[in-house]
């Protein structure tokens, strides 16, 4: 296939650009997604085919086709009487002359004019668009039907909360790993990974025939640390650990059983109930309340309690059945022997990324209570960071990206404002924290949290709801519900936002074999790849 695919024969600033394509061109090799350019008379244009169809100068021709079993027949009528089209969304310009070129790609404000020849895009015009791989931009992918590589501006990515979404089984956890693995090599921001299913620490499971992939810990050894809920679990794993999180029940707030209501099934006035006691107990509300009805507590000293609190029995019932659920999680104890949260912050604060693993406790009343927790502790230290940073005029804490799964349960219409993650999104980066989230069910998430996604990727969504949530507010909405439609089942994905300059389609790079370790390692740290090899090879011995 020639790289001139045809003509321009329509366009409209709105609707895009009709290209009829020359003879030669097979409307088979079209794909939804790919990328061409336009030679305007004064700039070139760069734009992404989202719609393929067959044309004809005869009407006539589709009442009364004409036999083609002839090939003959069919090769003279083929770009005369019939022809195929493409559509294209034209995203970007590039002028023509040399202070346009310096300024580089900028938005479509314009259209080509008629009879401009459409090509398609070469790998030096998706280098010119996305950039090369440097020390800020990695290497995410090639554009689809493209050998191309596919470069992502980490520094920009980091800068705003971000979301990767898609159903099960399209890759999310596959890309979410080779993004944290670039931010680990190529981003000034480290990260506090809620690893709910034992994915990204030492190593994760893959559905190709290598079983295990490495971990982010496997790649840096020294900006990595383990933490676990569940050492007993890290140990048959045989997974080298930095720390054991354990909960104190003095930790738990009303905010955070409130963020449970409904995994733990409470009622408005159970939660209620606990700010009550709260007040009524203190710190140790929590152990106080556990023990009414225990012990030497007498029902009438509990009624007492109750109604001097205005607690009605039900509801204090209805809380104590929650609680109890609380109290059997194994890192859950009276008193917590060590403060998980300080030695979370003294690894970030030098410079360390946390993963933190949940073993065995994959229930997610256990992930809402500890994400939603120690997320709100950290955020409040980089507050009070940030506040005397700008008022001493220092500098501020090192930028932390917070990475949480099932993203809907934190973040829904109502949840939304009670959990950390609420504001940290809405904020944006006020206080050098973001968010990447990932979720299978977008449309669960609140409108306004997602308006603030700064960059989403997105594999194949088959729910209407979630593919409107995802493109909201996007231009070229409808263009890009095409593409995304069309996304293969795995491993292809659609990014667009802050961190791109246009939206791309694209295939993520090799993750699992010999090779592609080798390529990810000499994008990183020699020396920390090497001591992972060593480790790797200690640990098994």
């Amino acid at each position: 296939m020639t790289d001139r695919l045809g003509i321009v024969t329509e366009a409209s600033l709105e609707r895009g650009v009709e290209v009829r394509l020359d003879g030669p061109v097979s409307v088979e090799d079209m794909v939804v997604g790919r990328y061409v350019t336009i030679e305007g008379q004064q700039r070139r244009f760069f734009g992404m085919i989202t719609d393929v169809s067959l044309g004809v100068t005869d009407q006539r021709l589709t009442v009364t086709p004409p036999d083609v079993t002839d090939p003959f027949i069919r090769e003279v009528l083929t770009g005369t009487s019939t022809y195929g089209s493409i559509h294209v969304t034209p995203m970007l310009t590039i002028g023509g002359d040399a202070e346009s070129i310096l300024e580089g790609p900028q938005p479509v404000k314009t259209i080509p004019g008629h009879f401009s020849v459409v090509n398609l895009a070469s790998e030096e015009d998706i280098e010119r668009v996305f950039g090369s791989e440097d020390p800020q931009r990695f290497h995410i992918g090639n554009p689809l039907d493209m050998e191309t590589k596919l470069c992502l501006n980490l520094e920009e990515f980091v800068k705003r909360s971000n979301g990767i979404f898609g159903k099960s089984g399209t890759g999310k956890t596959f890309l979410t790993r080779i993004l944290l693995i670039g931010m680990l090599q190529k981003s000034q921001a480290v990260n506090l990974i809620f690893d709910m299913h034992n994915e990204y620490g030492w190593e994760g499971s893959s559905e190709g025939t290598t079983g295990k992939v490495k971990g982010l810990k496997q790649w840096g050894q020294s900006k990595v640390a383990i933490f676990t809920l569940d050492k007993e679990n890290s140990a048959t794993r045989k997974v080298p650990t930095d720390f054991t999180v354990q909960i104190g029940y003095d930790e738990i707030t009303p905010e955070d059983i409130s963020v449970l209501r409904s995994t733990l099934n409470l009622t408005e006035l159970a939660v209620e109930a606990a700010y009550q006691l709260r007040r009524r107990f203190g710190k140790g509300w929590l152990r106080e309340t556990l023990a009414l009805g225990e012990g030497d507590t007498s029902q009438e000293d509990i009624d007492g309690i109750l109604k001097e609190a205005n607690i009605h029995e039900s509801s204090f019932q209805s809380l104590r059945r929650g609680l109890g659920i609380i109290q059997r999680l194994g890192f859950v104890v009276p008193q917590a022997p060590e403060d998980a949260v300080k030695h979370i912050l003294n690894q970030l604060d030098r410079g360390v990324s946390v993963v933190l693993e949940f073993g065995r406790y994959r229930e997610i009343s256990a992930y809402l209570l500890v994400a939603n927790m120690l997320s709100r502790r950290i955020y409040a230290q980089y507050q009070e960071r940030s506040e005397k940073a700008r008022a001493n005029d220092t500098a501020l804490p090192q930028p932390l990206v917070i990475t949480i799964e099932e993203a809907h349960k934190f973040l829904s219409t109502e949840v939304a404002g009670k959990t950390i993650f609420g504001t940290i999104a809405r904020e944006m980066r006020k206080y050098n924290v973001s968010l990447l989230v990932i979720d299978q069910r977008p449309s669960g998430i609140d409108e306004e949290v997602m308006s603030q996604m700064g960059t989403k990727i997105t594999c194949l969504l088959d729910n209407e709801k979630d593919i409107d949530s995802v493109l909201a507010g996007v231009s070229g909405k409808n263009e890009l519900k095409a593409v995304l439609a069309r996304l293969a089942p795995k491993q292809q994905a659609l990014i667009f936002g802050h961190a791109v300059p246009m939206p791309v389609a694209f295939q993520p790079r090799e993750y699992g074999s010999a090779q592609s370790y080798k390529e990810f390692g000499q994008a990183g740290s020699q020396t920390d790849t090497a001591r992972a090899e060593k480790d790797i090879e200690e640990l098994w011995e």
